[in-house]
């Protein structure tokens, strides 16, 4: 199937008992057995929900994956993908992660042994020469948060097959619609749902899809004895979004396009992050892996003054200012002080992340009236 047909069939089936196409919100917390042990597939909600089944069966379609876990959010898709390691190992990933990721990883995981290393990872010599027996996992983000850097999956997918090593990619910005990360070697891709995937801003969960029967095992374990999972209303709420992933895409994606190409002209931007522009840093990359180029965009101001970044933002009038991405409205965000505070400002600057940067999340409105939005707010 094309990737359209398959955002609305493949990996659910309508309802057997009732033949509903939508599948039911099976808002039940365990399930009755006929004897002990003999039951329906079904025995307790935090292990399976009949509508989580159908969404993870969907997400895995999806990503030309095997099987799909869910989690109650994308950091809990995270933490339960760190579970994986123990004390000693060492983690690889990009020196410009998501904020959330890195707290995570540094105020939560290295408590418990684990070491990580964040690096430049558009070349992979930079990661080559960190890997060491202690290493057992490359995380990879791309295009990342908010830099919009690509990181070439498939050289990574080289990499870690060499160093027998586990490749996680996360694809949150991307979606399946973009780029199919286990198409290029990934292990494990993981997702935080709440955004271009659910696509309404009105759910929050996480997910992570994998072909190894053996990951799945030991994640579904991890799954089900932590219990970080998502309710059936929200899974109905994902599995709802998923239908038109691939429409809001497009449009995301025209959009995206549109409004970088005014940011990068007009007088007052100093820099436009974009992965489409033939200056990014690994737009080849990103042509070969990627289908189109995404609706997030981020820039800088001329002058680099913290008020002028601030007084746009509150200028701003479509654009709403607030935390997460991939709605069908868009959003606006300053990653200094909002999804990037975790991290030392110091660790900022290095990787290029300023305190003047605007990251923009471009919705599905019409394009000239969130052009015009900009004008006027820049001034």
């Amino acid at each position: 199937m094309k990737f359209g047909t398959k955002a609305i069939h493949a990996g659910v089936e309508p309802d057997p008992s009732t033949g509903a196409i939508m599948t039911p919100i099976y808002q039940t917390s365990t399930y009755v057995q006929r004897s002990p042990g003999d039951h329906k597939g079904y025995e307790y909600s935090r292990t399976h929900n009949p509508t989580r089944t159908q969404l993870q069966n969907a997400l895995a379609a999806l990503e030309n994956g095997k099987h799909g876990l869910c989690f109650a959010s994308g950091m809990a898709a995270v933490d339960a993908i760190m579970k994986l390691l123990k004390p000693g190992d060492e983690v690889i990933s990009t020196n410009d992660l998501y904020g959330g990721s890195y707290r995570i990883f540094t105020k939560i995981f290295q408590n418990y042994g684990i070491k990580f290393h964040f690096t430049n990872m558009q070349d992979t010599a930079n990661v080559e020469k960190l890997v060491n027996e202690n290493t057992k996992m490359i995380w990879v983000e791309t295009p990342t948060n908010p830099l919009l850097n690509i990181i070439d999956i498939k050289a990574y997918g080289k990499l870690c097959k060499k160093h027998n090593l586990l490749l996680v990619a996360d694809n949150t910005f991307a979606t399946p619609y973009l780029q199919t990360p286990l198409d290029m070697g990934a292990d494990m891709v993981m997702h935080s749902l709440t955004k271009y995937m659910g696509g309404h801003s009105d759910v929050v969960m996480g997910a992570v899809v994998v072909n190894s029967d053996d990951l799945r095992e030991r994640l579904a374990f991890i799954q089900n004895s932590c219990g970080a999972t998502p309710g059936p209303q929200d899974c109905f709420l994902v599995l709802r979004g998923l239908k038109t992933l691939h429409l809001r895409m497009e449009r995301h994606c025209q959009n995206g396009r549109q409004v970088a190409e005014f940011l990068k002209n007009h007088p007052k931007v100093n820099k436009v992050y974009w992965p489409g522009f033939a200056e990014h840093p690994n737009h080849e990359v990103a042509q070969k892996q990627m289908r189109d180029f995404g609706g997030m965009v981020s820039f800088e101001l001329k002058g680099n003054n913290v008020d002028d970044a601030i007084r746009v933002l509150e200028n701003l009038r479509l654009f709403a200012l607030a935390e997460s991405l991939g709605g069908v409205e868009s959003l606006c965000g300053h990653p200094a002080t909002m999804t990037h505070a975790s991290i030392p400002r110091e660790d900022r600057m290095k990787a290029g992340l300023s305190d003047t940067l605007i990251r923009l999340s471009v919705g599905v409105e019409d394009a000239e009236d969130l052009i015009s939005d900009l004008e006027q707010a820049i001034g």
